[in-house]
């Protein structure tokens, strides 16, 4: 079987993107379904944004550049991008979970 693996190396990040990495959650066709699917991936990326925000909290900046409040909105939008990064190649699954979840009530017709 041939796999292909696409790789883009970003300071800092390694990014990889698997063709078969998706779970079983059905490919999004109607309009609805493409809107869910992309609030999950939103979803997965406001999380993962969360998580390596604080995976840096213990970091202290070095002297005599470091720290001040610039450097607190770089490290958030260095963290966010990181996200929206790490869920747009393939994230780690929990889009897939949020996008079934999300079609799952819309078939019971939950709000």
């Amino acid at each position: 079987m041939n796999m292909q693996t696409t790789v883009a190396v970003t300071p800092f990040l390694a990014q990889t993107s698997h063709p078969s990495v998706r779970s079983d959650a059905p490919e999004p066709k109607s309009a609805f379904e493409k809107q869910a699917f992309n609030k999950a991936k939103e979803f997965e990326s406001v999380f993962l944004a969360m998580f390596v925000e604080q995976m840096s909290t213990g970091t202290e900046p070095d002297a005599p550049f470091g720290g001040g409040s610039a450097e607190k909105v770089y490290k958030s939008m260095m963290s966010q991008q990181y996200a929206k990064s790490i869920a747009g190649s393939g994230g780690i699954g929990i889009a897939d979970q949020v996008y079934s979840e999300i079609l799952k009530a819309q078939e019971a017709g939950t709000p």
